[in-house]
């Protein structure tokens, strides 16, 4: 499945670090950015968690909440977050049900071995719900300040 530009974000409710179940359709009325990504403390996620934490208030400054999907458990984010101190939510889809609804999960190789996975992928959400923006195969280096380029765009053509 394809996220198409314009189509409405899919819905979801996931549990989160902070011990809540995070629910999208309550975020109506914010823009919203979603990135997903492969595992809790690996060299590219640690570093894109901690560009995102870094520009956090940039974000919120333009109303806009950010948070991080992966299938790691609660557990698991609370230990890396304590770990790099992070400032962002994530959230647990340990299912994979809605990494598969914004269809990131791909068949990747390793080692000559193939296995289904997290592509790293991003999804800037307007304040309908509807998708702005997607970034797929995202290379961590200088993504946070795209992202955030890009949503300064859409605010200022809207």
């Amino acid at each position: 499945m394809t996220i198409e530009i314009g189509q409405v974000a899919p819905l979801f409710s996931l549990p989160s670090d902070e011990g809540n179940e995070f629910n999208l359709v309550e975020l109506k009325g914010k823009f919203v950015v979603i990135y997903f990504y492969p595992k809790d403390d690996t060299p590219g996620c640690t570093i894109e968690a901690q560009d995102f934490s870094k520009k956090i208030s940039e974000f919120e400054k333009l109303d806009c909440v950010v948070v991080g999907i992966s299938k790691d458990s609660v557990a698991s984010h609370c230990k890396f977050i304590e770990k790099y101190k992070l400032s962002i939510p994530l959230l647990a889809d340990e299912s994979g049900d809605v990494c598969c609804s914004y269809g990131v999960i791909q068949e990747k190789s390793m080692f000559g071995k193939k296995y289904f996975g997290i592509n790293r992928s991003t999804f800037l959400i307007d304040k309908l719900g509807k998708i702005l923006e997607t970034w797929s195969s995202v290379k961590v280096k200088g993504h946070v300040d795209e992202v955030l380029k890009s949503l300064e765009k859409h605010i200022k053509s809207a």
